[in-house]
């Protein structure tokens, strides 16, 4: 598994595109960065798959309403 690379991702609120360093030394991570274009928060979120030495880079707004 590579523990540290660049990752290209979308922001979730306006579609802007931008590349972000990944470190998934440190195994699953969940953080927020803002957005470079219009300032918002993304929820970023490392999960290693050790079994198939993968990371996956997951983004969201973090506005979803739970009941």
């Amino acid at each position: 598994m590579r523990d540290y690379f660049e990752q290209s991702i979308v922001c979730p609120h306006c579609g802007h595109h931008t590349r972000i360093a990944v470190d998934a030394s440190g195994g699953d991570q969940d953080y927020y960065e803002d957005c470079q274009a219009c300032c918002n928060a993304m929820r970023i979120r490392l999960i290693c798959h050790e079994d198939s030495d993968e990371v996956e880079v997951r983004v969201d707004a973090d506005d979803e309403q739970y009941f």
